[in-house]
């Protein structure tokens, strides 16, 4: 009877655990959000802390067009929408949102490379919004069914003494 005891409260913990690795999760999405936010008010204060387009162009060459960096910039929109659109559907885990901030962070240096953040800046900022919102949303989702089915089973667990049903 210790035996069996000892097993549910080892099983309590690894759910109330699991629980609170949920709830730590769940915040990716606005912190990613965050995060590029912080990098939209360097872009729209012009990356004062960055060497001049004019100094990295005389090295690395030309720039893209503004134009081929506003059609790349609306595939990758297009594409990131999609594939969040459909891990939500399907359930899939996928933790974190930060290597968006990562790409919409080079578009705004592409265009600011190209002297044309200017006249992009909102777009870049309007694309990692919508990009980060439905990923942050995503993400909060996954985990608020994951809490509640953990949850559950804590209260199967507790209720009863025995290990929940496995689905």
């Amino acid at each position: 009877m210790h035996e069996q005891q000892s097993s549910i409260e080892i099983l309590q913990q690894e759910l109330t655990r699991e629980i609170h690795r949920l709830n730590r999760l769940s915040t990716r999405g606005i912190l990613a959000l965050a995060l590029f936010l912080a990098v939209g008010t360097l872009a729209w204060w012009g990356f004062t802390f960055l060497p001049s387009p004019g100094s990295v162009t005389a090295v690395l060459g030309k720039p893209p067009s503004a134009r081929i960096i506003s059609i790349a910039l609306l595939l990758y929109t297009f594409s990131a929408l999609i594939l969040s659109l459909s891990r939500m559907a399907a359930g899939i885990e996928h933790k974190s949102s930060f290597c968006h901030v990562g790409f919409l962070t080079g578009f705004f240096l592409f265009y600011y490379f190209a002297q044309a953040l200017e006249e992009n800046y909102w777009a870049v900022l309007g694309a990692g919004i919508t990009i980060l919102g439905v990923e942050s949303y995503r993400i909060w989702t996954w985990c608020a069914e994951g809490i509640t089915k953990k949850q559950e089973d804590l209260a199967y667990v507790t209720r009863t003494g025995k290990p929940p049903l496995q689905e």
